[in-house]
């Protein structure tokens, strides 16, 4: 029978009684909420709302000519994907230092070791059977083509850790009741890193260092998330430090749970877990230390002594890019339950300005403007569509563009904009400034830091924009 730990910020231990939740000190707001879904079984209340926010803002939605869990992405979603693809890839690549490869979706099940880790997911995965003898298997994670490549490399101890870096798109015959939008898909596209360590010490150093860099990457998301780790028991000893170590550096509790044996190919593991607005959850990024899959897959380097051995792998995903989107509509939603304006992260805001002229007089200095922004590498489109102006200004707020620049004969003689800014805004009363264009780049160029950039596919022109939803 499991155990269950709460370490606190501090690295403070104490044993958790999840009879007596009202007893601890650090389980309260969506830590409980948490514990009672996962740990408890108390099932979420209705519907999470990014289902409808995804179609309200033409992002996503179900494709019904695929299997339930497939979706299409609009114009605006395939921009917000293409972002946090751009984005993972520098954590991974840049600040991580693995090394980019990509493998095969299809394999053949009658691989041995392929088909050893199928079993583990029977019935949760796809199979194409070309004949009587010949089936494929659909991956349901990067594993198949990494292991693959890997148990042909030559690597030595010096070398180690290697890090390995994937964006896979991957398939999971989710049960259809428990796929719920982006919840919970059966095609997603997961960022994975793999790192080849020498030895389990390497292994939690890498570990941390990774998780690290989780931190940071769901941070720069906006996303408030809960740290979870499930741990063998028989490891606890050697691995308490490691837990300590992260509670304190992330400044945040950690919910623990002490398995009593090991029934999977890792030891250790956490799990970034988000609650949704509708008191949901969903995973997010996960980091796990494997002790056996080197054996399985025969991966190995030469140690110092010469001698060939096995490597400690620490297998990670920053999670699908679709349960990113989940967390991040969510995040929003949750802003609109305490009285502020739901928005995407700036950044990520398919369109970042909209610019609106009062009169037709007042187009070609609108039209100017937006030429400007795009030049300078803003996402800024002229809402030249034949509505009034509060209409207009009521749309932007319904897609959640984060600034609504108006153009009338004020803005004409100042050579300015009246400029709407929505994070600094409420349910109740809108907050404009007068700002010159530059400023205006400069305050968004700012805000977007060192994050990726792409120009929206759409035209500039909203008038020429279909209608997808």
């Amino acid at each position: 029978m499991a155990k269950y730990l709460i370490i606190d910020s501090k690295g403070k231990e104490e044993p958790l009684d999840l009879d007596d939740l009202d007893s601890h000190e650090a389980i309260k707001g969506e830590f409980r909420t948490f514990i009672e879904i996962e740990e408890l079984g108390r099932g979420a209340k209705g519907e999470p709302p990014h289902i409808r926010v995804m179609r309200q803002l033409e992002l996503i939605d179900y494709e019904p000519a695929s299997d339930v869990g497939h979706f299409r992405f609009y114009p605006k979603g395939a921009l917000l994907k293409e972002l946090l693809e751009d984005y993972v890839h520098t954590i991974a690549v840049d600040l991580i230092g693995a090394m980019r490869i990509e493998t095969p979706l299809m394999y053949r099940l009658s691989q041995k070791d392929i088909a050893e880790q199928a079993e583990k997911f029977l019935e949760k995965d796809y199979r194409i059977k070309l004949s009587k003898d010949k089936e494929l298997l659909l991956r349901f994670a990067g594993d198949f083509g990494l292991f693959s490549i890997m148990k042909n490399v030559q690597m030595s101890q010096r070398q180690l850790p290697i890090r390995v870096f994937e964006l896979s798109p991957s398939f999971r015959l989710e049960k259809r009741g428990e796929c719920v939008g982006l919840r919970r898909l059966r095609a997603f596209t997961m960022p994975d890193i793999h790192c080849f360590c020498a030895d389990y010490e390497q292994g939690k150093e890498e570990f941390a260092m990774i998780t690290k860099n989780y931190d940071r990457l769901i941070k720069g998301l906006g996303i408030e998330y809960l740290l979870v780790f499930r741990l063998v028991e028989e490891y606890y000893t050697q691995t308490r430090d490691l837990l300590v170590e992260l509670a304190r550096d992330l400044k945040r509790p950690i919910l623990l749970e002490l398995l009593p044996e090991m029934s999977h190919y890792w030891n250790v593991k956490n799990e970034f877990q988000f609650v949704d607005a509708a008191e949901g959850s969903g995973q997010l990024s996960t980091v796990q230390l494997d002790v056996t899959d080197a054996e399985r897959y025969g991966i190995t380097y030469v140690n110092d002594a010469g001698e060939e051995v096995g490597c400690i792998i620490v297998h990670t995903s920053i999670g699908s890019l679709e349960r990113l989107v989940y967390g991040l509509l969510e995040s929003a939603v949750k802003r609109q339950q305490k009285g502020q304006p739901p928005m995407l992260p700036l950044w990520l805001s398919p369109v970042q300005v909209v610019v609106i002229p009062v009169a037709d007089r007042h187009e070609d200095f609108a039209n100017k403007a937006v030429d400007q922004l795009r030049n300078q590498n803003v996402r800024a489109v002229l809402d030249d569509r034949g509505k009034t102006l509060s209409w207009k200004v009521r749309n932007a707020g319904k897609q959640w563009i984060p600034f609504v620049a108006v153009v009338g004969d004020k803005e004409l003689q100042s050579n300015s904009l009246s400029v709407t800014i929505r994070e600094k805004s409420s349910s109740k009363k809108a907050h404009s400034d007068s700002m010159k264009l530059d400023n205006l780049v400069q305050l968004i160029h700012e805000a977007s830091q060192d994050k990726p950039f792409s120009q929206l596919s759409l035209p500039k022109r909203m008038s020429m924009w279909p209608i997808f939803i």
